[in-house]
């Protein structure tokens, strides 16, 4: 990480949840739940997060009270690492967004997605300079555009690449996790960059940038629980499990009603001043819907399987449906279910 970058831009690179490498665990608790609530019983469900994610959504909401197991934490810089801990058991459950199961499942992983949320995907931009003469997607063909190797944003590029009649030969891609980019971006190392909330919030809140094109009508908009295929075997962390998604979906809905509140959770947890909180929640973080792993999910992630794969991102074309485990669906909505929406962000 660089040194030159400015402290309130370090936290966030721990909640990213699509941006492909980073390291292990960075630490792992017993969670004691909010208030008084502490969990108790002798099952202790083994949950993967990241900075800023599960946890303090859980907790600012209230969800961690009146727990019959326990939940020991594990914090993660991104999905893939988390994805590895699944696939080596170490972590029963954990959320990432719509790229890292694919690349996890391309690689054999041992992983079931279990859950789904749907959001705006207003989040997901490619940013350019404000004084950039690009005006369309099609204006960017030989310029050079950062974006992290296997993460959303990375998809989102080449759909909207596609959408604008080239590909991935008509530009030049520079992968670059999000320090670098920033980095690069802020200097005019690159025409463009290809990024996702909370960064589209503090760059178009600072005014060093501007949106040339989003994920809207381009990118699924999904998010994924990702468990263990042991954890889902055993029947006490089976039900663990379902109980830990539906307080999830809860704490969402909470979120919904109460976006300030989980804004000023959200800042103080990650170090995003609270206005870009605010924006990242309003247009991203706060929109999402709950929704059932449904045929249309699954195939929307198999067209995202078979672009990398038809890349050679990933080794081998695979069926997506069988990393898949609905059980947990119930009479959750279509993911084709709109997002919610709170009107135009401020930024």
């Amino acid at each position: 990480m660089r040194r030159h970058l400015l402290p309130a831009l370090l936290p966030p690179l721990a909640l990213l949840l699509a941006a492909c490498g980073g390291s292990p665990a960075a630490d792992s608790r017993t969670g004691l739940g909010s208030g008084s609530g502490s969990g108790s019983g002798s099952l202790t469900l083994n949950a993967g997060d990241q900075k800023g994610g599960s946890e303090s959504l859980l907790k600012a909401a209230g969800e961690l009270d009146h727990l019959d197991y326990k939940i020991k934490w594990s914090t993660f810089t991104s999905g893939p690492p988390l994805l590895e801990a699944v696939n080596a058991g170490a972590v029963d459950i954990g959320a990432v967004g719509n790229t890292p199961p694919v690349f996890a499942a391309g690689a054999g992983s041992r992983i079931k997605v279990v859950a789904a949320s749907h959001g705006s995907s207003a989040g997901e931009a490619i940013l350019v300079a404000p004084g950039s003469p690009l005006k369309h997607p099609a204006d960017l063909r030989g310029k050079s555009i950062a974006v992290a190797q296997g993460s959303s944003a990375h998809y989102q590029l080449l759909a909207t690449l596609k959408k604008a009649g080239l590909g991935i030969g008509d530009v030049q891609v520079k992968l670059l996790q999000p320090a670098d980019a920033l980095a690069a971006f802020n200097r005019g190392k690159v025409d463009a960059w290809a990024v996702w909330d909370p960064y589209t919030a503090q760059v178009l809140g600072s005014g060093k940038g501007r949106v040339l094109a989003t994920g809207e009508g381009t990118v699924n908009g999904l998010g994924f629980q990702v468990a263990s295929p042991a954890a889902l075997k055993n029947p006490a962390k089976a039900r663990a499990i379902g109980d830990y998604l539906q307080r999830l979906n809860r704490a969402q809905e909470w979120v919904f009603k109460h976006p300030e509140a989980w804004a000023k959770v959200w800042s103080k947890e990650t170090g995003l001043p609270y206005t870009v909180a605010l924006d990242s929640v309003r247009r991203s973080n706060g929109t999402r819907v709950p929704v059932a792993v449904d045929d249309a999910a699954v195939s929307s992630e198999q067209r995202i399987a078979d672009t990398f794969a038809d890349l050679r991102l990933i080794p081998h074309r695979f069926a997506f449906k069988d990393y898949v485990d609905t059980r947990f669906n119930g009479t959750l909505p279509a993911s084709t279910t709109t997002p919610r929406s709170y009107g135009k962000a401020s930024s």
